[in-house]
């Protein structure tokens, strides 16, 4: 990371601590809402759905998102206006109690954060090329808040009971939206963009760059994305079924957070100097072997082992595409085109929610066998785009 002047806030550092606040009640959510539902009586199928229909209608609102925030003054404003009306909704979570009345608030809730995190990323990482600082190191303090909310819920579920689920949510929401008013601005200057424009030449229109070499990873990734939403959405209901208690579910989500958050912190001295498919290929294959293992419901020191994974199954996927999207984009398009690849991830993800939500009550844990095949394909999709295009380091 470029060297940060003594005593002064930086926009790094600005931006640092709102991806810290952005994903903490995602990490509460991830640990306990799939066991807050079932204590009410909502069914794997419901669960399923109740996960699957905010990404649908996130799926209706990125690309137009993407698109305003590209045409708007500064990728702030939309980003800010998200994090407020994420402040606001969660508090209808307090008066709804049955699956119609949980599926429309979570939906809600889902929304702003869900449009605004592919503009929040782009942001950041047009910001990160410009100043020569760290994406990877700015991403990572997300994970950070996601892990100590991971391993926090648990124990405050076991402290206080499930009813601390809904308030803590709460607050965190409230907390993201405070925190956002801070941002600073992400656009160049626009003598920095005039001189830019005449010295480098990524594809400034979306449709220059869409062709099959170009999205094929992305596709494959998103493959791979919704195996792991799979985890997010399942993980801590099937290991509850195995005998195991919330504080220590808690700690073994916190812990692929925290393999996450390293790989992140450490991308530049080993992902850096890679071709960014080629890392989406490695993501691909190991998490296709980790989720082939979890199909044989491991034990907790095994689980250990596997959740340590995480930083290669997906944190190198997810910064693998981050980066190669910049590579051939401009800042004309850096947010509808990170929408575009968003988009299909949440395509990926309700196919796979709703599969494996039918797939849980015939099969359990053997589910993951599926997620496993997904994630192999997902890796034939990037080695197809490899074959198409050689790498030429990027």
């Amino acid at each position: 990371m470029s060297q940060m002047p003594a005593g002064r806030v930086t926009p790094e550092m600005r931006t640092s601590a709102f991806y810290a606040s952005f994903f903490t009640g995602s990490g509460a959510a991830v640990m306990f809402l799939p066991i807050w539902l079932s204590g009410k009586g909502i069914t794997p199928e419901q669960i399923g759905l109740i996960n699957a229909v905010p990404i649908a209608m996130i799926l209706l609102f990125n690309l137009v998102i993407g698109r305003v925030a590209d045409r708007a003054k500064d990728w702030r404003q939309v980003i800010v206006i998200g994090a407020l009306i994420g402040g606001i909704v969660p508090i209808g979570l307090f008066f709804v109690n049955e699956f119609w009345g949980i599926l429309l608030f979570w939906t809600l809730v889902c929304l702003p954060g869900g449009a605004v995190g592919p503009v929040l990323d782009a942001a950041a990482m047009r910001l990160a090329r410009r100043n020569g600082s760290d994406f990877g190191v700015m991403r990572a303090w997300g994970t950070v808040g996601y892990m100590v909310f991971n391993g926090l819920t648990g124990y405050l579920v076991v402290w206080f009971g499930a009813d601390i689920f809904v308030p803590l949510f709460v607050g965190l929401a409230i907390l993201r939206a405070l925190v956002a008013l801070q941002l600073p601005a992400f656009r160049a200057p626009a003598e920095e963009k005039t001189v830019k424009a005449a010295t480098s030449a990524p594809a400034a229109r979306l449709r220059d760059i869409a062709k099959p070499w170009f999205l094929l990873p992305l596709f494959g990734f998103c493959m791979v994305f919704g195996t792991h939403f799979i985890l997010n959405a399942f993980a801590s209901l099937l290991w509850k079924e195995q005998g195991i208690s919330e504080d220590v579910i808690g700690p073994l989500i916190a812990l692929g957070a925290a393999s996450e958050a390293a790989m992140m912190f450490l991308w530049k001295r080993f992902g850096g100097g890679i071709s960014a498919r080629v890392v989406i290929l490695i993501s691909a294959i190991a998490s296709a072997l980790r989720w082939f293992a979890m199909g044989f419901e491991p034990g907790i020191g095994f689980l250990v082992a596997l959740q340590l994974t995480h930083g290669i199954t997906f944190a190198l996927g997810y910064m693998g595409c981050v980066h190669f999207i910049a590579n051939w984009t401009s800042e004309d398009i850096a947010a509808e085109t990170q929408s575009l690849y968003v988009v299909g991830q949440q395509l990926l993800s309700i196919i796979a929610v709703v599969g494996f939500g039918w797939l849980v009550k015939d099969m359990g844990a053997g589910a993951y066998f599926v997620a496993a095949a997904l994630a192999l394909l997902g890796g034939l999709c990037v080695w197809l785009s490899l074959r198409l295009m050689p790498a030429q380091g990027k």
